[in-house]
């Protein structure tokens, strides 16, 4: 290969793991979400219906957080070890979580117990809590830089602990329960589907509100986050982020009204409009993930280590690549058909065990 082919190798690696991250948030981001509604769904009913259509595909969403991981760790090893030291209580506390939340996921569906159930319900609810947590926080201590030098991380235990990582998690609470609500929209059907309209507008306008505090906080904080998005050329190419962001939080406003305008589809029928809401939601996040992803260019490890540093001997990542461009395939392969197989409305009553 030549010098050039060789200098975009990070830059295709990154890619694929950026979007083996955002497709984790996608579909675990709902899987998460629902079990940070739990507590406003109090019905034992609803929250089997809740849990009855993510069952056959819960677990496969987490797959996405396996392979960008792996990537990270094969692709960009100098980021994979720096990252993880300094995020390592969030990263092992979200990971303990999400043990736990699978431990309850199944256990409530074996148990005769009322009270028992109630327990691993809470367990399920705080799980998913915690996990999403954690990755906020661990996402706003990425974004607020760590300290390397020499190749390993020169910064203290706690640095991750921070205002602003701590707001990050609290904004993806609300982020990953909008996506929650949407989701049982498209797939609840009569008074629950009705909640989570109203949920899914309250939240909608709290993620734009979060959405709007972390950009101005980051560009306040920041210089080089002002240099990107106010200086020239930056001010042009990251100007259709922000203007995308109201148009869809707009439409999403309306096709909440619409919605309750009109009788929902018929059960185990397709369901157009009420597929609408998970999708302007998902492209807020997409936006606010392309945001980010702009305001941290060309750096995986802020503020001083770039793709091209981090980056594992080129034969190595020509090796990976083809192994990535196999399983790839096969994972989304996988997943669309998953997902198209158990489409539909999921009745109170009926579900997976």
């Amino acid at each position: 290969m030549t010098t050039e082919t060789l200098s975009w190798l990070p830059v295709i690696w990154a890619v694929i793991i950026a979007a083996a991250v955002f497709f984790y948030v996608c579909m675990d981001g709902f899987d998460l979400g629902l079990g940070i509604l739990f507590p406003w769904f109090r019905a034992q009913a609803d929250r089997d219906v809740m849990v009855n259509s993510i069952a056959p595909i819960w677990d496969g969403n987490e797959t996405w957080l396996v392979f960008g991981g792996a990537g990270l760790f094969a692709a960009f090893p100098l980021a994979y070890a720096t990252i993880l030291p300094a995020l390592y209580m969030p990263l092992i506390s979200m990971l303990l979580a999400l043990i736990g939340r699978g431990v309850s996921f199944e256990m409530r569906f074996r148990t005769h117990s009322n009270r028992a159930r109630a327990w691993w319900d809470r367990a399920f609810a705080w799980g998913s809590v915690v996990a999403t947590f954690c990755q906020g926080i661990a996402l706003g201590a990425l974004v607020q830089g760590i300290r390397v030098e020499h190749g390993a991380y020169a910064g203290g235990w706690w640095d991750w602990l921070t205002l602003f990582s701590v707001f990050t998690g609290l904004s993806l609470l609300v982020g990953y329960g909008l996506l929650g609500a949407c989701w049982l929209i498209w797939k609840a059907t009569g008074p629950l589907a009705e909640t989570a309209r109203r949920l899914a507008f309250i939240l909608g306008c709290g993620l734009l509100a979060c959405i709007g505090v972390v950009s101005l906080w980051m560009l306040v904080s920041q210089a080089g986050f002002r240099t990107r998005w106010l200086g020239y050329p930056g001010l042009l190419i990251a100007a259709p982020v922000p203007v995308l962001t109201v148009l869809a939080a707009w439409r999403f406003r309306l096709s909440l009204l619409r919605l309750s305008r009109h009788d929902a589809a018929p059960v185990g029928g397709p369901a157009p409009r009420d597929i609408t809401p998970l999708l302007l939601a998902l492209t807020l996040f997409l936006l606010s993930y392309l945001g980010l992803g702009f305001s941290l260019w060309p750096y995986i490890v802020p503020p001083g280590v770039t793709l091209w540093d981090a980056a594992a001997a080129p034969s190595s990542q020509r090796f990976l690549l083809v192994g990535a461009a196999i399983l790839l395939p096969v994972i989304l392969g996988y997943t669309g058909y998953v997902y198209w197989l158990f489409r539909g409305k999921v009745e109170h009553g009926a579900g997976y065990h």
